[in-house]
């Protein structure tokens, strides 16, 4: 099979039956053979009745059913354990990703070689206060964290060759940082196509400002992760023994301060009335609980055991 579409999806009925259309058109002209994989996260709507109409008109699409909303990320990893296309294409179901970019997407990585190509959408319809300029600090704010250089990590219209949705774990809210744990597993053929973006044309968006505070908080943890995420006790470890030193030589001197002062009879307080003893003790007690830290984290590593993150249930008859 050569390509695999998927498609995470929420409350977005009036677009399924459009984006279908749209997508069988671009696959049948081009003489693709093809897999649509539609993911219903939790849809409170008839969007999962929808799918399964399609689904039962055409075998290529297959549906998927979360038993809740449990997030895009999730939605996605799941569409990547069903994907059995050479390539595989991600976008919205709203409609404002063009399925008409598909053919250039495939051969990008086809015949060009490349493991991931990300959208652009150079030019949008969305608000400029509301999404445009926070978009734009989020973007830069990635650039310089993880070293790549794109200009719209969060867009959903993107192409990966097989190998790499299948060696890469999209978890939490980390899907908009696909391209980043690409790069993090090894696969450094990453690319960018400025794309087309449609105004929304049913619906309202699922995603609020407090996206990019989230968008930047999980910034953190992937570039943590990627630094760190496979040997903790380099950070918690090291820090806690710089600490650790520091406390017990701030120790060292007060004591010998205090001796010193004792044989020269100069006039000298207690150690326990000495702010330095506490600042001691207390960079000492950190600097350990830093070195535990670590040494959980190493355990917890090495202990760690899959387990489902989301519940599915239903799928459509092609599966």
């Amino acid at each position: 099979m050569q390509i695999s579409v998927v498609i995470p999806l929420l409350n977005e009925e009036q677009s399924l039956a459009e984006l279908y259309n749209w997508i069988a058109k671009v696959m049948r002209s081009n003489s693709f053979s093809y897999e649509i994989i539609f993911i219903d996260d939790g849809s409170t709507d008839n969007s999962w009745k929808t799918i399964a109409a399609i689904a039962d008109k055409d075998k290529a699409v297959k549906g998927i059913k979360f038993n809740r909303n449990y997030g895009k990320s999730q939605a996605l990893h799941a569409g990547f354990l069903k994907a059995e296309g050479d390539v595989v294409i991600t976008m919205d179901a709203d409609l404002q990703d063009n399925p008409d970019e598909i053919p250039e997407l495939y051969k990008m990585i086809s015949e060009e070689e490349y493991q991931l190509v990300s959208g652009w959408k150079k030019k949008r319809y969305d608000s400029v206060l509301a999404k445009n300029l926070p978009s734009k600090l989020f973007n830069a704010a990635a650039r310089k964290t993880s070293g790549l250089k794109l200009h719209d990590f969060n867009c959903g219209l993107k192409a990966y060759n097989k190998a790499v949705i299948k060696n890469i774990d999209v978890y939490g809210e980390m899907h908009r940082y696909i391209p980043v744990l690409a790069k993090n597993a090894g696969f450094y053929k990453i690319a960018e196509k400025e794309v087309k973006h449609q105004a929304r044309k049913y619906g309202k968006t699922k995603f609020g400002p407090e996206r990019f505070i989230f968008g930047f908080l999980d910034l953190l943890t992937i570039w943590f992760l990627s630094k760190f995420g496979r040997r903790p006790m380099h950070l918690f470890g090291s820090l806690g023994v710089l600490m650790f030193v520091i406390g017990f030589f701030t120790a060292g001197y007060v004591g010998f301060s205090k001796l010193y002062k004792m044989y020269n009879n100069e006039p000298n307080i207690l150690v326990a009335l000495n702010p330095w003893f506490y600042i001691a003790l207390t960079v000492m007690i950190i600097g350990s609980q830093l070195f535990l830290a670590g040494f959980v984290g190493e355990l917890i590593l090495r202990s760690k055991r899959d387990k489902e993150r989301y519940l599915i249930t239903k799928t459509t008859e092609n599966y």
